[in-house]
């Protein structure tokens, strides 16, 4: 009698067993024994987390998580630090795509290295009707002068060469991409600046100038176009992005990525701003608004000025070294009015570049006539680059989300003060005084113009030096930021950026399980490991990716 009591008994605590076992909730992936930063409103740290649908379901202590949830796929971290997936809230994703493809000159430290480059890329591709190259910065040089045709004439006399300079704001092309472009020494535009030497054209084209050769190139076939977009994928995937800005996309581009996050060829989740054509702006502005999990369309992005390495940023006095130039507005600011008004009337995001203190000012204020005061409406000044003290203001007073890239703070400041003089620097790459005005801001690299891995960005915004961690106190430190702020304007204020804070941008629950796993916790790492730090892994909804 006692043994088949006993016998009873066994079978019911089995049973207990298998019934608390069978009652945990099923989930897609269980991720344990970590250091979580949910950058949720406390910047709470805890140990696990549980995902189901591409949704985070719970985020808690190792205990919690795995007394009430079982997966199929259980990751133990052994300690390794998560974030939620970074942002990068500006840069040029399908450019950069393209740009694998064309002469890397990045840091050629002559003009005659940049030459050699060119005159290599050729010889890997000679089927190319046009020779592209991007990256080359006569800041490098000894003599820091533009370059000149002559050497690209010399050596490709009847096939057409454009170089586009590291900002983008200028180009080096030869004669034959010139008369192409119908350029002579009389070619003039608002905007933009054809350089003359000995009252000839030099082959330096600034800003607008670039367009009236750049608009001859053949457009890239919808083949060449996807294999761009999932290079530049896969190499974002790699440095931990799952989220990009591409600042500035005609409306076929966009379809071609809807096409290609459909189809699942793409996963990248994209914010894009919109060129402001006049096809693209009635396009949207009947269509509205747009977002779904893989994309938001709801900006134009809109470029004030120039950049200050080619002296086209609009500044409010003469440049330093360079006494009768001012730089130049990109549009009138009648243009600039009629675009603000035209985005406010139809609900869409003004996203404007502005560098120099000029042009910060133009749409300052601009942007002031429309917002009147405290508003919800999220409009951006991309770069934000240099702020006169005066107009600082302006950005907590109207609600404008100062978007900037701190690595042009550390490529810049060893020539930036021969541009702006000792005391005018002191107004640029201000990004603790941005961040005071309204409380966040939102970070990104602006590849390819600078390096495409945010770790980059944020060794440049928490310590304000460069790749061989110089000058040992800092550029300028008093605008050094936090790890908590760099961390934060790299996800959930990157997100709120983009309308986006309810989807991604923190760890929590109902988001997009958007995260990544670093060989080391960026929070905690010395400041000289900051900028080398690896991604071990990447996972976009759930799904491991890298």
């Amino acid at each position: 009698m006692k043994k088949i009591i006993l016998l009873n008994l066994l079978v019911v605590y089995t049973g207990l067993l298998n019934s608390c076992g069978n009652g945990k909730e099923q989930v897609d992936l269980i991720v344990h024994n970590a250091i979580v930063y949910t950058v949720n409103a406390d910047f709470t740290i805890t140990q696990a987390l549980a995902i189901k649908d591409g949704l985070f379901v719970e985020i808690g202590s190792n205990s919690k998580i795995l007394s009430k949830y079982k997966a199929d796929e259980v990751l133990d971290l052994k300690g390794a630090a998560v974030y939620p997936g970074l942002i990068d809230a500006h840069a040029h994703f399908f450019r950069y795509g393209l740009g694998l493809q064309t002469a890397d000159l990045l840091g050629a430290e002559s003009e005659e290295e940049l030459v050699q480059r060119v005159k290599e890329h050729y010889r890997r591709n000679p089927e190319v009707t046009w020779i592209l190259g991007k990256g080359w910065d006569q800041n490098l040089w000894e003599d820091k002068e533009f370059p000149t045709k002559d050497a690209l004439d010399e050596f490709f006399p009847d096939i057409p060469v454009l170089l586009t300079r590291i900002d983008g704001h200028a180009a080096l092309a030869n004669q034959k991409a010139l008369d192409l472009g119908g350029i002579t020494a009389r070619t003039e535009m608002v905007g933009g600046k054809v350089i003359l030497i000995d009252g000839k054209p030099s082959g330096v084209l600034i800003d607008n100038a670039i367009k009236l050769v750049s608009s001859k190139i053949p457009a890239p076939s919808e083949e060449e176009a996807r294999s761009a977009l999932i290079a530049a994928q896969e190499n974002c995937f790699a440095v931990g992005l799952t989220s990009i800005v591409d600042a500035g996309l005609e409306k076929e581009m966009i379809h071609l990525i809807t096409k290609m996050h459909t189809d699942g060829s793409l996963k990248m989740r994209i914010y894009a701003m919109v060129n402001p054509t006049e096809a693209n702006m009635k396009h949207y502005f009947e269509v509205g608004p747009y977002q779904d999990d893989f994309l938001t369309v709801r900006s134009f992005k809109i470029y004030g000025d120039g950049a200050l390495g080619s002296r086209g940023a609009a500044l409010l006095k003469p440049y330093h070294d360079h006494a009768d130039n001012y730089g130049f507005l990109l549009k009138t600011p009648e243009e600039f009015d009629r675009l603000a008004k035209m985005m406010y009337e139809h609900g869409f995001q003004m996203n404007t570049h502005c560098i120099g203190d000029s042009a910060n000012r133009t749409l300052l204020d601009i942007y002031a006539k429309y917002l009147k005061g405290k508003n919800d409406l999220r409009w951006r000044i991309e770069h934000a680059q240099i702020v006169s003290k005066e107009d600082m203001p302006k950005f907590a007073e109207y609600s404008i989300i100062p978007s900037i890239q701190p690595t042009h703070a550390t490529s810049d400041m060893n020539w930036a003060g021969q541009r702006l003089g000792p005391f005018r620097i002191k107004t640029a790459y201000a990004y603790k005084d941005l961040l005071d005005q309204n409380g966040l801001i939102a970070l990104g690299s602006d590849f390819p113009v600078e390096h495409i891995n945010p770790m980059y960005g944020f060794h440049a915004a928490v310590v304000r030096k460069d790749a061989k961690n110089l000058p040992e106190s800092g550029f300028q430190p008093e605008n050094k930021i936090t790890r908590e702020q760099a961390l934060k304007g790299m996800t959930i204020w990157a997100a709120y950026a983009n309308f986006e804070e309810n989807k991604k941008g923190s760890i929590e629950k109902g988001k997009l399980a958007d995260f990544i796993v670093l060989e080391k916790d960026m929070m905690t790492a010395p400041e000289t490991e900051l900028r080398n730090l690896k991604v071990l892994h990447t996972y976009l909804g759930g799904h491991k990716v890298y």
